[in-house]
């Protein structure tokens, strides 16, 4: 398998500030505007702040996938929450901090508890859309019982 790939999402203008992305390798669209935060933003749809947390979260959430089947991790239930800090920082807006906030519920709390820590922190390392930006990402892990 080659090391390179390449992901393609295109964008078509549909009217105000709203579009609509695709993939030609994917058969479901997502309608996106700009967040009502900003002049003329749209609500209750995606907006590319929206999307960027979806992208760590869902990089997160894959990796830490592989990363628990790899060290044999058994757990119940995996669930996370990203959160994004948008500023402006000298006159522009960056996202400067990501909280990432997985939940993970064990199989054997009692002994997998170290083990499952580690796999969180490792998954953290290896995500490649988190090593891949220059915002700060933390990670906050929270175990359901």
């Amino acid at each position: 398998m080659s090391q390179v790939h390449y992901y393609e999402v295109n964008v078509q203008w549909n009217e105000g500030r709203k579009g609509t992305l695709s993939s030609p390798v994917l058969n479901k669209t997502i309608e996106c505007a700009t967040p009502p935060e900003f002049p003329n933003g749209m609500p209750d749809i995606w907006s590319p702040e929206h999307l960027y947390a979806a992208a760590i979260n869902s990089c997160y959430m894959a990796t830490f996938l592989a990363v628990a089947e790899n060290f044999n991790l058994p757990f119940r239930d995996f669930s996370c929450k990203t959160i994004c800090k948008l500023e402006i920082i000298e006159g522009k807006y960056q996202i400067t901090e990501a909280e990432i906030k997985p939940a993970v519920t064990l199989q054997n709390p009692e002994t997998d508890r170290d083990k499952a820590i580690k796999v969180l922190e490792k998954s953290k390392a290896a995500c490649l859309v988190t090593n891949s930006m220059k915002t700060a990402v933390n990670l906050h892990i929270n175990f359901n019982h």
